[in-house]
């Protein structure tokens, strides 16, 4: 088998375009972008990138764009639920020194504007209103069927089309199917101009926990033009099930009612942080939610010539800010082994598949990890939290363990690095 000329991707969001960009710049690969809305999509919140996925991204030259549209928010200052600082730390202060990059957190708009300019300097078509509804593969290629009638054929098809990916569904693995966490997000952005002037210091990202779910606030523009709330909580399926009607019937619930349910929550919060809390939350006018869903592990990654990457193999919770980087490092991991093992697609897939498992299944139990501090506690229980918490960053900081890279060091990891 010869090396593969033309590449077909599914899904034109972060994975499929940063997947177009590599393959085309460093394997000579032509690739064609196939995407099932009929237009980019202007929602989204806001996405945090922590080092090894900002140093794949300085390697595909897209860093400085993205440093000049979002927040380094690396430093973690967690608030009690009366407004008293429990404890800070940076969060990326030896990966930092590994890598040369922290944390940014950008708005998804603001990411996908720079990388759709991208694509356009590159030349990388993407096609619009495009709904996959057929897969077909022979020795020589494979080939996508459209509902609009259209077809196409590639050497390779990748899947970067998300957690409820059709590649995967129709092809790869239709078996696989995406499971609620048991937690649900809602989040705001909020100008940082309709609120106090206090409200301009904030920096980093700011965690208060509560009895019922965690409450995070940061900026995500350079200059703090916006503040990027969200709440995190439990909060068990719709009685109807898994349906969309039964969660937009969940949504609009939540929606209407999680100002109020959050402004009880920390209404004993005092002092300035405390103000710019309940300020922040009433000056807030649209709101939107999503519950939290994710892949089990295992499951397949590949079929004949298509592969899928990203959250369409290996969607985990966003509580450790790796859905990003996790598709980055898949993208750098393919693109390295085309070349390695330019004749023959089964050896790319196969290796693929040895070498990303053992850095997804650790990055997915630290994510599963990290969202307990979202669970429902009592007060009792979340004083003791409180407690235990500001212990623990207080040693943290006191010996100075930020320098032994506990925490950090799957920040740090380099997926150019594990080719050996």
């Amino acid at each position: 088998m010869s090396p593969p000329q033309k590449v077909i991707i599914i899904g034109a969001g972060p994975a499929g375009i940063l997947a177009a960009l590599r393959l085309r710049e460093h394997n000579h690969i032509s690739p064609t972008i196939y995407e099932i809305r009929s237009e980019p999509s202007t929602l989204g919140g806001a996405i945090g990138t922590p080092s090894n996925g900002l140093r794949l991204l300085h390697r595909l030259g897209l860093w400085d764009a993205l440093r000049g549209r979002g927040a380094e928010t690396s430093t973690l200052s967690l608030h009690g639920i009366k407004g008293q600082i429990l404890g800070q730390m940076d969060m990326t202060s030896w990966s930092r020194q590994k890598t040369g990059f922290g944390y940014l957190r950008i708005r998804r708009t603001d990411l996908m504007d720079v990388l759709y300019e991208a694509a356009r300097r590159a030349d990388i078509p993407i096609h619009f209103g495009k709904r996959l509804t057929h897969i077909v593969e022979n020795d020589q290629n494979i080939t996508v069927a459209f509902s609009d009638g259209s077809s196409d054929h590639a050497d390779l098809l990748l899947g970067c089309d998300g957690i409820h990916s059709t590649v995967r569904s129709i092809y790869v693995d239709p078996g696989m199917v995406p499971e609620y966490s048991g937690i649900s997000n809602a989040y705001s952005l909020v100008p940082t101009s309709d609120l106090t002037i206090a409200a301009e210091s904030i920096s980093g990202l700011n965690m208060t926990l509560t009895t019922d779910g965690l409450l995070a606030v940061s900026p995500c523009t350079p200059d703090g033009e916006l503040t990027y709330w969200f709440f995190s909580r439990e909060l068990a399926m719709p009685a109807s099930g898994e349906t969309r009607d039964g969660w937009e019937e969940r949504g609009k619930e939540q929606v209407e009612t999680i100002k109020s349910t959050v402004l009880d929550l920390i209404k004993e919060s005092e002092g300035s942080w405390g103000n710019i809390l309940k300020e922040m939350i009433k000056q807030t006018e649209t709101l939107r939610f999503y519950p939290v869903y994710r892949l089990p592990v295992g499951g397949k990654w590949w079929r004949g010539r298509c592969l899928i990457i990203g959250d369409a193999a290996h969607a985990m919770p966003p509580h450790a800010s790796q859905g990003v980087s996790m598709a980055l490092e898949d993208i750098f991991m393919l693109s390295n082994l085309l070349v390695a093992c330019p004749d023959s697609l089964d050896e790319v897939f196969r290796l693929y598949e040895q070498k990303r498992r053992p850095r997804v299944d650790e990055m997915h139990t630290v994510a599963e990890r990290n969202g307990g501090v979202r669970k429902k506690t009592g007060p009792w229980q979340l004083w003791l939290k409180e407690l235990a918490t500001s212990g623990a960053l207080g040693v943290y900081s006191f010996f100075g363990l930020g320098r032994l890279g506990l925490g950090q060091k799957p920040l740090a990891y380099d997926v150019e690095e594990d080719m050996c």
